[in-house]
């Protein structure tokens, strides 16, 4: 299975265009959140990609809501929107959680979840699964431009519990376009340029 994994958009149309020009030859296209800019604009991206025509995995980022996003992708009908929550997808089974975690400095506008909450979120992933989150884990793809580790442990020990076959997720932008392994299952920062993947 062919997937097209990306994140941080940001409300860049442009950078939208380009994934449409990538997505013809792939399965499932896997967005790791932050479509808006502070809850605006969720839908710009959006609107881009659907005309793919390709089924999709999307999880909110910190800069919009589960609600936002599911109300953004309503004229994508083949995208789903996952948040605590996971599905089917072309014969793969995805789990997928999304906002700020651990809480973001950034404000009340932030979607953010404390470590405890993110793993109350994380309890009904499945083994196996390929699993989306916003926020990298910690140690993983996670160091920002000023050389901090600011990854969720909850997302970490989620992986090590349940060994999913990949994880993508974005959020540190510093980080974008980079994998590294947590033993052996990749960990991808997928970015605003998308990454093309092929799950053995």
């Amino acid at each position: 299975m062919k997937l097209l994994l990306f994140s941080d958009l940001h409300c860049d149309v442009d950078a939208a265009r380009q994934l449409l020009a990538l997505a013809g030859g792939v399965d499932v296209l896997v967005g790791a959140g932050d479509f808006g800019n502070i809850r605006r604009g969720v839908h710009l991206c959006l609107d881009v990609l659907k005309a793919c025509g390709k089924p999709a995995v999307l999880v909110p980022g910190n800069s919009e809501s589960a609600e936002e996003l599911a109300a953004a992708a309503r004229s994508w009908p083949a995208a789903q929107v996952l948040h605590g929550s996971g599905a089917k997808v072309a014969g793969c089974e995805f789990f997928g959680l999304g906002g700020g975690v651990p809480v973001t400095p950034f404000g009340d506008w932030s979607y953010d979840f404390t470590e405890q909450e993110a793993a109350g979120l994380l309890a009904d992933c499945p083994a196996g699964c390929v699993l989306v989150t916003h926020s990298p884990p910690k140690g993983a793809v996670d160091v920002s431009s000023s050389g901090h580790s600011l990854g969720s442990t909850a997302v970490r020990d989620c992986i090590l519990r349940k060994q999913p076959r990949l994880v993508v997720c974005g959020h540190i932008h510093a980080s974008s376009g980079k994998h590294e392994l947590i033993g052996k299952i990749p960990v991808v920062n997928a970015g605003p340029d998308g990454m093309l993947w092929e799950l053995p």
